[in-house]
């Protein structure tokens, strides 16, 4: 299912349950969704740290420079 298929399928099915105000909402999901698969993911081998391990360290308190 593409991200097209499905804001088709949740523009309806919030239309069919009398819910208009999700339609924004819906919009603005499916366009962050597009960005973020659109993102280049991809540290590179000379990293080292990316940037999922460095986020998951500072939420676990670690500093975001170790190794």
């Amino acid at each position: 299912m593409t991200i097209a298929e499905w804001l088709a399928a949740a523009k309806a099915d919030a239309e069919k349950r009398g819910l208009p105000e999700l339609l924004p909402l819906l919009d603005g999901l499916a366009q962050s969704t597009q960005r973020l698969r659109a993102g280049d993911w991809h540290d590179g081998p000379s990293t080292p740290l990316s940037t999922a391990a460095a986020i998951a360290n500072a939420a676990q308190g670690g500093c975001a420079n170790d190794d």
